[in-house]
């Protein structure tokens, strides 16, 4: 007979206890572990193993559960949507059968999934989730791969399908009276500027077979992460439309979701492994006005708690509605002029100003690197209206960087336009190529001592750019006559230009 060890002893006392605590409650003979819960468009029975979910009598703008047939009716597309992403998890539909005769109540019958599983409690308890998020994204990418894509789903994904969803949120939310009107028409007119200006967007985004029939409600409160598992819960049901998304809309739920919970590291992980496992491109700015929308949908779902009874519910609201305002500020599309002469530090604060807004810079400089290899322009540098500064030369240059700036506008990127800009027929262009995107417009001119300009132009190491001293005098002269634009002081240190300038443009709206 083997001697037992009281380290043993203990080993096996350490593993009976982790077991222990791990173990689901209504694992133990004779405990059903009940709890109800109620949501704003239903109610969740937990018995055991199982959890049963029952659909309120209700009418709201955005669904109609008030007869028992369209009850039945949801529940029944409730269990078969579901499956698509969580087949183990959804068992089917049962009734509740009174005594009086009346028809039976439909019930969605569902795996009970431990509350500590979910992963909201994991994201509240501080736990560490990237594996977990890494897991939901490939999840979803490869749901969104495989989804089903139409024309009457692409639709849905339109700038005025879109603009009819926001609507609806907006008008519902002034309704209920829980936010701010000042709120509100600022969310309307950020929703308006992006999707004027982004029909582009929107249709490369169809193109690319990025419309899908997707989940639509991907909330860290119905996902659950049990050792070696993934379930993805609670699928839109009800309307099909609000289920026809952008993918990026959908991964976009989840990321507003954990920024509400107070994460926005897991934000950036999560969307960053979405972004790998989709292949996917969209702008930032897209993203960011995807989840304003998600955003802006749980501030009317908090409103209508508000309204059954539960006034706690509007301190949500209002933070659901800082996260769009947020966002919508974010991904203003923007169009920002940055010129002056050579030496006046003007790409060195047109590359930061771009890297604060996520805005690409389009040099005149490189593109006119560009046009001279491709044959497109020629002539020596060196002199000013001359060779390859000859007027010609000049106007192709502008014409493309322009070209550039539109292209991108539409396409929801922001732009800074880094050149001299000394000729005021081009800057006034670039004014209406900015409105015709709906993009604000800011106009800045960097100023600094003659002299000093010259000195940088002579000192500074080999670039794109061609300009001698003898050129930076010029066209300082030149720029003393430039009206309409902010000008700047770049004799001072870079980061004052560019706070300035981040204050200036951000007025814009």
């Amino acid at each position: 007979m083997e001697a037992t060890t009281m380290s043993d002893e203990t080993t096996r006392s350490d593993e009976t206890t982790r077991s222990d605590e791990t173990r689901e409650p209504w694992t133990v003979a004779g405990n059903l572990a009940a709890e109800v819960y109620e949501t704003h468009t239903g109610v969740v029975m937990l018995l055991g193993d199982k959890a049963y979910k029952a659909k309120k009598p209700i009418a709201t703008d955005f669904l109609d559960f008030t007869t028992v047939e369209q009850r039945e009716s949801v529940c029944e597309r409730e269990v078969a949507l579901n499956s698509r992403l969580a087949p183990h998890s959804y068992l089917g539909v049962a009734h509740f059968v009174g005594p009086s005769g009346r028809p039976a109540e439909p019930v969605v019958v569902m795996r009970r999934y431990g509350d500590h599983h979910r992963l909201s409690s994991l994201v509240k308890a501080g736990e560490p989730v990237n594996e977990q998020l890494t897991a939901i994204a490939d999840a979803l990418a490869r749901f969104h791969r495989d989804a089903v894509r139409s024309d009457t789903i692409a639709q849905q994904a339109g700038p005025a399908a879109v603009t009819a969803r926001w609507e609806q949120n907006l008008r519902e939310l002034e309704h209920h009276g829980v936010i701010a009107s000042d709120k509100i028409s600022e969310i309307r007119q950020l929703v308006t500027a992006f999707i004027a200006g982004r029909e582009a967007l929107f249709a490369q985004r169809v193109a690319d077979g990025r419309v899908v029939d997707g989940h639509g409600d991907l909330l860290a409160d119905d996902i659950f992460c049990p050792p070696g598992e993934l379930a993805i819960l609670d699928c839109m049901e009800f309307d099909d439309a609000l289920r026809f998304v952008d993918g990026i809309d959908d991964a976009a739920f989840l990321a507003m979701d954990l920024e509400f919970l107070g994460r926005a590291d897991l934000v950036t992980h999560f969307l960053d492994a979405y972004r790998r496992a989709a292949g996917e491109t969209a702008p930032e700015s897209l993203v960011d006005f995807y989840i304003a929308y998600r955003a802006g949908v749980r501030a009317k779902v908090d409103c209508v708690r508000v309204a059954q009874g539960h006034p706690a519910a509007g301190v949500d609201a209002q933070r659901h509605i800082d996260i769009a305002l947020d966002h919508l500020r974010a991904g203003a599309v923007r169009l920002l002029l940055i010129g002056g002469g050579p030496g006046t530090g003007k790409t060195t604060v047109a590359r930061a100003l771009a890297e604060q807004i996520r805005a690409q810079v389009i040099s005149t400089d490189d593109v006119r690197r560009e046009l001279q290899q491709s044959g497109v322009i020629e002539g020596e540098p060196g002199s000013l209206n001359a060779g390859l500064y000859a007027p010609q030369n000049v106007a192709a240059v502008y014409d493309e960087v322009l070209r550039r700036a539109s292209v991108l506008l539409h396409g929801g990127v922001s732009v800074v336009l880094d050149g001299t800009w000394r000729d005021t027929a081009q800057r006034e262009r670039a004014r209406r190529i900015a409105a015709d995107a709906a993009a604000p417009f800011s106009e800045f001119t960097c100023s600094v001592p003659t002299d000093q300009a010259s000195a940088r132009v002579a000192s500074r190491p080999a670039s794109t750019s061609d300009a001698t001293p003898e050129i930076a005098v010029a066209l300082a002269e030149e720029g003393q006559g430039w009206s309409g634009g902010h000008r700047l002081d770049t004799s001072r240190p870079v980061a004052d230009s560019v706070t300035e300038a981040l204050e200036i443009c951000c007025l814009q709206f």
